[in-house]
């Protein structure tokens, strides 16, 4: 998983506890081998400057490029996506997900929440179909989406329509909450199943 910032601690854990080797990636060596990064949530403008300063950025891009699974979350979310709205005018993303996410769409600190998603996708891949609760801390949501992409659930934004907070597109997840957050292993596991990694 990326490591320059962020929770990627919580996530190496929620890795390790369904028996795969998790690596932190804070440099372009470290991208050796692996089948799969996640970037966890986080500041995305910070963990944008700090792939930029690591050299990282232009790597990782061409991972992706050549077909590597990717799980954004919150921050992770926003980098994988086609466009990032109220960022800054330089930020880049790796538009691997055809989505425009709006950063900070819920609101500020004081008013993160956390909400039961029902999950087909779940209960389609044997995951259970019990509702996943969902930790949403200054968290963005989804403007618009692509073709291609599959939108795995929604939640009501602060203006009334309900926004997608949780996608799929190929061997790619995102989530605008931070699944790493709650003992519930299983949006890892079905993304591990998706990339192609079950142990």
């Amino acid at each position: 998983m990326l490591g320059l910032q962020g929770a990627a601690v919580e996530h190496r854990a929620a890795v390790e506890k369904l028996g795969h080797v998790a690596v932190d990636v804070r440099r372009p060596a470290h991208l050796a081998g692996i089948d799969g990064l996640i970037i966890p949530g986080g500041e995305s403008t910070t963990i944008s400057m700090l792939l930029e300063s690591s050299g990282l950025f232009d790597p990782v891009a061409g991972l992706f490029a050549e077909g590597m699974a990717g799980f954004g979350t919150c921050a992770g979310m926003i980098l994988m996506s086609r466009e990032i709205l109220d960022g800054r005018p330089d930020q880049r993303c790796f538009g691997v997900v055809d989505l425009a996410v709006r950063r900070n769409a819920f609101g500020r600190q004081s008013e993160s929440f956390e909400v039961d998603l029902s999950i087909d996708a779940l209960a389609e891949a044997g995951l259970g179909s019990e509702p996943f609760r969902a930790v949403f801390i200054r968290a963005p949501y989804v403007e618009s989406v692509g073709e291609r992409v599959e939108v795995l659930a929604r939640v009501e934004g602060p203006q009334g329509a309900f926004h997608p907070v949780l996608c799929r597109a190929g061997a790619h997840l995102v989530a605008a909450f931070h699944p790493e957050l709650t003992p519930d292993l299983r949006l890892h596991r079905l993304w591990l199943g998706g990339a192609g990694t079950q142990p």
